[in-house]
């Protein structure tokens, strides 16, 4: 089955075509056939696709194209996929696309799980849109396209990055406020990356033969939006985003935790506005807001090594010791675990700043090897703490993709 994957943002659609069904799944031979993204939709879209030939070979095509909103975007992507020029082996038509997945970040506390996308659904998406406001409603843009496209009773599912946390613990996921804005407005910890973490816990599964109640690991998501998140027994213990993506660690552009009685004093001494400082914190903060330069952790490692650049280095070791911090809690919190996983565009791809977090682990028993931390990058997967280490290290590439293409041919074959 022909499932086509969405990731829609405020400007870009990234998406993948995956082949997938039961037999698949059981032996872990689904197929990724192409991959791609549009972005700067509304004015001249950039293309990017990439097809993988039956060889194993991939083919790039980029393009440009104006494409004014998210269903030109989607519709331009199907025309493409079953056109000639794309020569996707099994795609000719329309009919050979089954059904669209669609990650959809916030489902709140009534979308748990992964399910078929019905008016309902979409209904309680868009109440969520208050708890998502940056995210939810481009999810929604994707799903509204689709029915545009490929008609009002084209299956369609939502797989939500909130539902893998939902399995945390009263302790875990209310904050210290009246219980009664909990019962009122649900003000709790929801989690974020779920998806992610999901992944790496099924992945690190496979590699070391466990069940899922064996797996007791700590997956640390890092990319321009970063999380860290307590797996114990195989499910969500713990995590370090909240109600929103802004809480816990320090990201891209993102200030992670921050006292709050911080919004009243610069609204105090700046008179910035709630709006103000909302945006302060979550797009001018982060790396961004202590180097002073960016927020793409790439060109901060190479001011630090190049240039000696303080507040480079400055933001690099504030963000290697919040992650470090936060391994530390939940280990704690777990009564320990088997290993750090690491994932995401930085912790697949950065082992300067892998060996920075994992500096200072060594009470708990984790000694990286420097040599196979420096081979593990570019989308490899392997451990990179030493033989006997007590804690291990791992790099393993997300694969939120696929995860999103099975879950939807669950739900579609379940309906049937």
């Amino acid at each position: 089955m022909n499932i086509l994957v969405l990731n829609c943002g405020s400007s870009s659609v990234k998406f993948q075509l995956i082949n997938t069904d039961h037999e698949r799944i059981e032996h872990n031979t689904d197929e990724r056939l192409v991959q791609g993204v549009v972005e700067r939709i509304g004015s001249e879209a950039l293309l990017t696709f990439r097809v993988t030939a039956e060889d194993g070979t991939v083919r790039t095509h980029r393009s440009a194209a104006a494409l004014r909103d998210h269903r030109a975007a989607i519709d331009y992507v199907i025309k493409w996929l079953i056109s000639k020029e794309a020569a996707i082996p099994g795609i000719a038509s329309f009919a050979d696309i089954a059904a669209v997945g669609h990650r959809v970040v916030h489902g709140g506390e009534a979308l748990t799980s992964s399910m078929m996308i019905s008016n309902e659904v979409v209904q309680k998406i868009e109440d969520c849109i208050d708890l998502a406001p940056l995210h939810n409603p481009q999810n929604l843009k994707g799903i509204y396209a689709v029915k545009e496209v490929f008609g009002e009773h084209f299956p369609q599912a939502a797989v939500f990055d909130t539902a893998f946390h939902h399995t945390m613990p009263e302790t875990s996921y209310l904050y210290a406020i009246p219980y009664q804005f909990y019962r009122r407005h649900k003000i709790r910890r929801y989690g974020f990356h779920g998806v992610s973490h999901r992944y790496v816990g099924y992945r690190y599964r496979l590699l070391h033969g466990l069940e899922r109640d064996a797996v007791n690991i700590i997956s640390v998501h890092l990319g321009n939006g970063c999380s860290v998140c307590a797996i114990k027994d195989g499910h969500s213990f713990d995590t370090s985003m909240g109600m929103t993506p802004l809480e816990g660690l320090v990201m891209g552009t993102r200030s992670g935790d921050i006292d709050p009685a911080v919004l009243e004093y610069l609204g105090h001494k700046e008179g910035y506005t709630i709006g103000e400082i909302e945006a302060l914190l979550n797009k001018q903060s982060g790396l961004l807001g202590i180097s002073g330069l960016t927020n793409d952790m790439r060109d901060l490692v190479a001011e630090a090594r190049e240039n000696s650049d303080r507040r480079a280095m400055l933001a690099i070791d504030l963000f290697c010791y919040r992650v470090r911090k936060y391994i530390g809690s939940y280990l704690a919190a777990m009564n320990g675990a088997y290993s750090v996983v690491f994932t995401g565009g930085i912790g697949e791809n950065t082992d300067f700043v892998r060996a920075n977090i994992c500096s200072g682990l060594e009470w708990f028993g984790l000694e990286v090897d420097s040599d196979a931390n420096r081979a593990v990058v570019g989308g490899k997967e392997g451990r990179i703490s030493k033989e006997g280490s007590r804690l291990a290290a791992w790099v393993i590439p997300t694969n939120e993709e696929l995860l999103i293409a099975r879950d939807t041919y669950r739900c579609v074959t379940e309906q049937m």
